[in-house]
């Protein structure tokens, strides 16, 4: 009932300055899926280029539970990397980020800058919600790990402070800047990583695994050992060690039925196997994001 007195209160408040507004309305299966997200990203580039601000929100009228972004702070981070933004806002209840809760430490003191999120930095970010929203300091904190991994830097302010936006954008030092990393992920990697939902596992080799993450080759078909879950051929998997460590994600050129039969076999011989071959690699590498890179871990 609310959401057209919404856009109208945007629109009143944009039309002060002479700037329009458009409302997007957004389910995570429309970035999921690669043509729609760039299809996605082209409406987005045409508004601003005709100089309209874009209004988004999730689509709650048809999202369901597997299709839901979670909350706002992710939602806004993947449309950070889906538009190339220069900068991420966040605004909360907040100064910014602090090394305790403020809410129930009085001594606790705000952090300006944030180089690089590590445990450390994690371990500063409470459990407990704003008393707006869906989404608390961990939400804020997984969402300036997947901007800055795209090279975006990302603030969090306190939306209750008067001219909070003028202070941030006129480089005024007010909340916490985390600062973008210098590797950037290419747009398709971005997506990969921070948009698709793993539908199934691989399990590497030691062979394997220095290959991908050393020696950034493609994952070949000889260096799997097993294969978990049912996905077709395109479909995002995680790749793992036999411990089950993380390795990375990546879109398979195989599906698991397929790549249970050619698991351990050599590229030449995979025609043989299954009769035909799409592809020497089952995940080339362009098509791979390791998790270190993901996670700023290196």
């Amino acid at each position: 009932m609310g959401q057209g007195s919404l856009i109208r209160a945007y629109e009143e408040a944009f039309n002060h300055h002479d700037l329009e507004v458009a409302q997007i309305l957004l389910t995570s299966d429309d970035l999921t899926n690669r043509r729609r997200y760039l299809n996605a990203r082209h409406t987005f580039q045409t508004l601003l280029d005709w100089g309209i601000i874009p209004v988004v929100n999730e689509n709650d009228t048809v999202v369901v539970e597997e299709i839901k972004f979670g909350d706002n702070d992710n939602l806004s981070a993947l449309i950070a990397q889906l538009t190339e933004a220069d900068l991420l806002v966040a605004l909360t209840d907040t100064d910014g980020l602090y090394d305790s809760d403020p809410r129930r430490d009085e001594n606790a003191t705000i952090i300006p800058v944030v180089r690089r999120i590590d445990e450390e930095v994690q371990a500063f970010a409470g459990d407990r919600p704003g008393k707006l929203g869906t989404g608390g300091m961990v939400s804020k904190l997984l969402a300036a790990r997947k901007v800055t991994a795209a090279g975006v830097p990302m603030i969090i302010g306190n939306g209750r402070k008067r001219y909070i936006l003028k202070k941030i954008f006129d480089g005024e030092e007010v909340g916490t800047l985390f600062i973008p990393a210098e590797r950037r992920l290419s747009s398709k990697k971005q997506w990969i990583a921070h948009t698709l939902k793993p539908q199934g596992d691989i399990f590497l080799d030691t062979g394997a695994i220095k290959a991908v993450r050393l020696g950034g080759r493609s994952l070949l078909s000889t260096g799997i050992t097993a294969v978990r879950g049912e996905f077709e051929l395109g479909a995002p998997v995680r790749c793992l060690s036999t411990e089950g460590e993380e390795i990375g994600i990546g879109l398979v050129n195989y599906s698991a039925e397929e790549i249970e039969k050619i698991k351990g076999v050599r590229s030449h011989k995979i025609e043989k196997v299954l009769g035909y071959k799409h592809s020497d690699e089952v995940i080339h590498r362009d098509n791979f994001v390791l998790s270190e890179t993901i996670e700023l871990d290196d």
